[in-house]
């Protein structure tokens, strides 16, 4: 679908690389520029193959070197858009900020990626995924009354508030610069995602719906809507929010002629009632209750690890999952006429750099962009 979008990736780590390898899934060519050596968060050094560069072509340039900095000038000439995730400045400080960059291509959509964003009091500081959607108030309602909020894996932030709206934003610049020939500057801040991302909860506050204390509102203090362990230390998760999926749960559970749970909205006895239904839950092990609820409109599922969700019949039937050279992967998604787009190859660190210095020598554009 994004055939003829030419991107190039100043490599960094998170959701900047997930974002270009995200377009890549759906069509765009990408070049992505690395370091020859990078260092890991856990101090070793990275592999020469990185998962996220998949279907991306790799080419090693030292930008604080003229050379390398000039690389990435002529690849920039005739790309549409680039992708940076260096803290504020830096990208200035090379030589390769969105003035250099826009000097060399008035159409080239700047792609910022960053937690903070570009200015305010924190931009300059250094942090994480849980740090920005604390900040946000997307980390506030993860967890339980009475307990310490729980830091998610990276998925609100540096995914869903970050790289997500990333790509968005950089599509909205292209067809901007398509219509205006001017590019632009997209200034994509974890912090400004993930706020946005709540928008939905947020409308749950006029209806009394959403609480400021943890583990009092809908999602997270209801007995309809929540995880609840099994015999087998399994988990399950609810969602029987709408008065018909909550009357049909109490059938399946021959709970419908209990007084208890006749008042599902009566927000005073939902911690009671969630101690009901824990004990019902917790009764058996979790494939009874696939047996039971699995595809009714009891709104159910279970709590599936990533390898567990790979071999689940409706994951194989949709072919959500595939496993290359023995690491999991999630295919691309969405889909498109109904078709799943098969990820190109991840390539090794460098292994596209002769081609690609080949081509800029030559000025070849055919060979340069695929």
């Amino acid at each position: 679908m994004l055939s003829g979008i030419k991107i190039v990736e100043i490599c960094s780590i998170g959701p900047g690389p997930f974002c270009a390898m995200h377009l890549a899934d759906l069509g765009a060519d990408v070049i992505a520029v690395e370091r020859g050596e990078s260092t890991s968060v856990t101090g070793e050094k990275n592999a020469v193959i990185n998962p996220l560069n998949r279907g991306k072509r790799s080419v090693v340039a030292d930008l604080k070197t003229p050379e390398g900095r000039e690389v990435v000038l002529s690849l920039i000439e005739s790309a549409d858009i680039l992708i940076e995730g260096m803290r504020p400045g830096v990208m200035e400080r090379l030589g390769l900020g969105p003035q250099a960059c826009q000097a060399r291509n008035p159409r080239l959509v700047y792609g910022r990626m960053t937690g903070w964003g570009q200015h305010g009091p924190m931009a300059n500081a250094a942090g994480h995924d849980n740090n920005y959607i604390a900040l946000s108030g997307a980390l506030y309602h993860c967890g339980t009354d009475g307990e310490a909020p729980s830091s998610p894996i990276t998925l609100i932030g540096d995914i869903g508030g970050g790289a997500l709206y990333l790509a968005v934003g950089l599509l909205a610049g292209v067809l901007n610069a398509r219509q205006t020939g001017k590019g632009t500057v997209v200034d994509a801040a974890i912090v400004d995602g993930s706020a946005h991302m709540m928008q939905l909860m947020l409308n749950l506050s006029r209806k009394g719906l959403l609480q400021e204390q943890r583990g009092k509102s809908v999602h997270d203090g209801s007995h309809f809507y929540g995880t609840y362990r099994c015999a087998d230390d399994h988990y399950i998760a609810l969602g029987s929010m709408e008065p018909q999926f909550y009357a049909l749960l109490l059938d399946k559970l021959g709970l419908h002629n209990d007084p208890r749970f006749a008042r599902q909205w009566d927000m005073s006895r939902w911690e009671e009632l969630r101690g009901l239904f824990a004990e019902i839950f917790a009764s058996h092990p979790r494939e009874h209750w696939c047996q039971l609820l699995e595809g009714t409109d009891v709104c159910f599922a279970p709590v599936l690890s990533p390898r567990e969700a790979s071999q689940h019949r409706h994951m194989v039937e949709r072919g959500v999952y595939f496993e290359r050279d023995g690491l999991l992967q999630a295919n691309p998604a969405p889909r498109f006429d109904g078709q799943v787009v098969t990820p190109g190859a991840v390539p090794t660190r460098g292994a596209h750099t002769e081609q690609v210095m080949a081509a800029l020598a030559d000025n070849d554009l055919a060979a340069l962009w695929r």
